[in-house]
């Protein structure tokens, strides 16, 4: 960490012209080391000083009050889908007001750096469930690059929040090269010519300081539009030796391949594990989804471990899973949720987009029949376990149905739970919402996961299923369980442990300047009440999204805990507020290439309200 010595570096600490000072908190670096009382002194977006004693301020220095709190370094959110958001609302203030200082985007396959803006839009909006026309209306008014190099130079004229890492999504990258038609076409692959402009356009990415490539093999994920819907992304049809080529290109640059398997046959899981070893050769890092206990197959959480083993200790590989630290809880407007991409009745039903048109299937009984026989299947491949007594009503025209399962309602109606289920839907279209538990629900499975060798932080996928889910907060949640844990005497990490998963071991990992609070790095800092860490962290909230057409998403509102986001050395949430201006007059983020060292932003970025916006003897 490097505490500062007053006596053996007075220069430092005697010196009254901190920009910030942060005031008795327990520091935690982020290497995983306990954590120690100290003031840390921001000076020009850096951090100058962690003193054990009490840092000078003058008249123009923010103090923030940190006494009984911790002081980490800002947390690092490995698996968002914040893509489209940034342009139109670039604070990303669900993700900064809980201690996120660094995203990164460009998961799953999917960009909106090479194609065409109605092509990215068919590639967003179905699979991360967005508005499509807010999307598509987004990136008709924003985007104005055709390659990385100026949209790297686009995003950091963006008055940035937290600072932002991208992958290049190969879906994004092979419909450029071959058109999206041809590209989702299981009949047509790439030729010689073809597959040397997909390498070449990867490569420009990784000039332009992309972490590396994301890849999509599970076919559940569908292209939205008129023209493709319903076909699969352009990743899925790639073959073995494309994947190959593009692990070639990033095994020599040190970067990463982020990949999500097919989950219907899991045997691609194989794959990323070995293309990731280093037996006579340099290993590849390489992320996948996911680390989960399902309820549907309980059993998969315990092939984690052992993949993870062979592929770094026989294989001498970098291979990681993500693993998200709460309970995966989802909710749905009527048929509107990912899971239904899961069985061929589901996607029937998804594909019509028109409520009418869809309400017609749903009512016909050799459908009905379709859906109970999919529903009946006990051994298909599935991350939701279709059980119906495990679906809350939480909302409906009818409120003598909310607080009752689906399966109350099928033994009420003396229907098949299917049956009973569609009825809801025709009856209440979206306007009927209920919510279910797909994994993380078993508190000691979940305490081992976080600690598996292997196993990283991630997949809190900010900024997609704004009706579905809100994991915002991952990183207070993870804090929260193992604050409550310790409470009890029953403790499964360390609070350092903890902030280390947070921050250093993926900055690490990815290859970021991030994740670290030492003397010289980038001030990017986060203050937590432990006071805060109440439980309200699974509280459901939410809020509308004007820059989405006012689509009301899912939020999350624990804002005790977290009682400071510092970023560049900018305070820009504290107190259950954000600074004036931000993510509008004036960015505090970064864009962060692959492997290079990042100075905050200049201080002509950086407006003045920084200084003096709370006087130095008062609590941020």
């Amino acid at each position: 960490m490097g505490i500062t010595d007053p006596a053996a570096d007075a220069a430092t600490t005697t010196r009254a012209d901190f920009d910030v000072v942060i005031r008795g908190g327990t520091v935690y670096d982020g290497t995983g080391a306990p954590g120690v009382r100290a003031d840390v002194g921001i000076r020009d977006g850096v951090v100058g000083a962690i003193s054990a004693a009490p840092l000078p301020v003058s008249p123009t220095t923010r103090g923030v009050e940190a006494e009984g709190r911790w002081v980490t370094p800002g947390f690092v959110d490995t698996h968002t889908h914040y893509d489209v958001e940034l342009l139109v609302s670039p604070g990303l203030g669900e993700s900064v007001r809980h201690g996120v200082t660094t995203v990164l985007v460009g998961n799953c396959s999917i960009t909106g750096v090479y194609s065409g803006t109605v092509d990215v839009a068919d590639l967003f909006s179905r699979v991360e469930a967005l508005p499509r026309e807010s999307v598509l209306t987004a990136l008709e008014q924003k985007k104005t690059w055709s390659d990385p190099a100026a949209w790297r130079r686009a995003v950091e004229d963006l008055p940035l929040g937290p600072n932002v890492a991208s992958f290049i999504g190969h879906s994004d990258v092979r419909a450029s090269v071959m058109g999206m038609g041809r590209s989702t076409d299981p009949a047509h692959s790439p030729g010689r010519d073809e597959l040397r402009e997909i390498d070449r356009r990867i490569t420009a990415a990784l000039d332009a300081g992309f972490l590396g490539v994301s890849t999509m093999t599970n076919p559940w994920d569908k292209m939205d539009g008129d023209r493709y819907r319903s076909r699969t992304l352009p990743s899925t049809h790639a073959s073995w030796g494309e994947f190959r080529r593009i692990s070639r290109l990033l095994r020599r640059r040190d970067r990463v391949l982020q990949g999500v398997p097919n989950l219907n046959t899991k045997v691609d899981v194989a794959f990323y594990a070995a293309t990731s070893t280093g037996l006579f050769r340099k290993p590849l890092r390489v992320s996948l989804l996911s680390a989960a206990d399902t309820l549907a197959e309980p059993w998969v959480n315990r092939i984690i471990r052992p993949i993870a083993w062979a592929a770094n200790t026989v294989g001498r590989g970098r291979f990681v899973w993500q693993h998200l630290p709460t309970t995966f809880k989802v909710w749905a407007d009527g048929i509107d949720l990912v899971v239904f991409e899961e069985f061929g009745s589901g996607r029937e039903a998804l594909h019509l987009a028109d409520e009418v048109a869809r309400n017609e299937l749903l009512q016909q009984e050799s459908y009905r029949r379709w859906f109970r026989r999919d529903f009946e299947k006990r051994f298909s491949p599935r991350v939701w376990h279709r059980d119906f007594d495990d679906a809350l009503i939480v909302a409906c025209p009818d409120e003598t149905l909310v607080g009752r399962t689906v399966g109350d309602v099928a033994r009420a109606r003396k229907l098949h739970p299917a049956d009973a289920y569609l009825d809801l839907v025709v009856e209440y279209g979206t306007d009927f919402r209920w919510t279910t538990t797909i994994a993380n629900a078993r508190e000691k499975v979940a305490n081992r996961l976080v600690n598996t060798p292997g196993v990283t932080i991630g997949f809190s996928d900010a900024g997609a299923h704004l009706r579905n889910m809100a994991f915002y907060n991952f990183g207070v949640r993870l804090l929260e369980r193992v604050h409550q844990a310790q409470r009890r005497g029953r403790p499964f990490l360390s609070t350092e442990q903890a902030v280390h998963k947070l921050t250093g071991e993926l900055a690490e990992f990815y290859r970021l300047d991030a994740g670290r609070l030492e003397v010289g790095a980038r001030a990017d800092v986060v203050v937590i009440d432990p006071d805060g860490l109440d439980g309200e962290s699974l509280d459901y909230h939410e809020e509308a999204m004007p820059e989405f057409g006012g689509i009301r998403r899912m939020v999350n509102r624990n804002d005790r805990a977290v009682a400071a986001t510092i970023i560049g050395g900018r305070v820009v949430w504290s107190d259950g507020e954000f600074a004036p201006g931000y993510g509008r007059e004036f960015g505090a983020g970064r864009f962060l290439p692959s492997g290079e060292t990042v100075a905050p932003r200049p201080a002509a970025a950086r407006p003045v309200e920084t200084r003096g916006q709370t006087p130095h003897n008062s609590p941020a």
